[in-house]
């Protein structure tokens, strides 16, 4: 319990989204990695992973306490967590401007750039109805678990269904022939709600699942991180007030073997989750 209320405060104190729920499930699975670092009986820094098979670890929540920054605490952690994953084909992380420096020297590789955008307040009768859509649930969650492994390269079903039973007032799917034309999932976070991961066929379905989200979004600060590529998606979301943050870098060591279809990736799941 102190581990946890640590590694909440920390996050907390970074300005960081994530609530207890998200770190008690980031250490609840049995294949993941969670680590504290301890400097003489004093907790200093964190840094998890999680697992998702068959050989995926994504790498997060790498912090460390600013007062004891730069004396290489956080270079210590990401070493031992590397280690730690050896039998993993591939790891990947979303990384901060701030730690891009180290992970390069760490020897993960760039893949392609995202962007924080934030609303703090949206505007009214901004979105559309969800009618076109299916709410995600226990009888159509393999449908999109399906879809879900081929697009984002690895099977994220633990992660999806934690996200599906915590808040399935932002979870749909648009069902093609059985086949999940687009799906989006959101979560409530400590600072603001989150939307994501979505995607799609088409930025058609993506737009209409995320304007329908909006518009039942009971109110205050929301954010996503979206691919840079996905430049209409991006000049949409700023004409329905939201503007980019800060970029993170997707990264990968090893191998990137995972890499899923990219094409079809709008909005990722959070930089702890992949």
């Amino acid at each position: 319990m102190q581990d946890l209320d640590f590694a909440c405060a920390l996050s907390e104190a970074e300005g960081w989204n994530q609530t207890e729920r998200d770190w008690k499930f980031l250490l609840s699975g049995k294949n993941n990695v969670c680590l504290i670092a301890d400097e003489g009986g004093r907790l200093v820094g964190t840094a998890t992973a999680l697992f998702h098979p068959p050989g995926l670890a994504w790498i997060g929540m790498v912090l460390v306490d600013r007062q004891m920054r730069g004396q290489g605490i956080g270079r210590m952690l990401m070493s031992e967590i590397i280690k730690r994953l050896n039998h993993c084909k591939s790891l990947k992380l979303d990384a901060t401007p701030a730690g891009l420096s180290l992970y390069r020297k760490l020897g993960f590789k760039d893949e392609f750039t995202i962007y924080r955008m934030t609303n703090s307040s949206l505007h009214e009768n901004q979105g559309s109805s969800l009618d076109f859509a299916l709410r995600i649930d226990k009888n159509n969650i393999i449908n999109v678990l399906q879809s879900d492994k081929r697009i984002f390269g690895s099977d994220r079903s633990i992660l999806l269904n934690y996200l599906m039973e915590n808040e399935p007032r932002r979870a749909y799917v648009v069902l093609d022939a059985d086949n999940a034309g687009g799906y989006i999932f959101g979560r409530t976070g400590l600072r603001y709600s989150y939307i994501g991961p979505a995607c799609g066929i088409s930025l058609h379905h993506v737009i209409k699942l995320i304007a329908g989200v909006l518009e039942s979004h009971p109110g205050g600060p929301i954010a996503m991180d979206v691919l840079q590529d996905k430049g209409e998606l991006i000049k949409w979301l700023e004409h329905q007030g939201f503007e980019i943050q800060r970029p993170f870098t997707r990264m990968y060591l090893k191998s990137n073997c995972y890499s899923g279809e990219p094409g079809f990736q709008y909005l990722i799941s959070g930089p702890e989750f992949g």
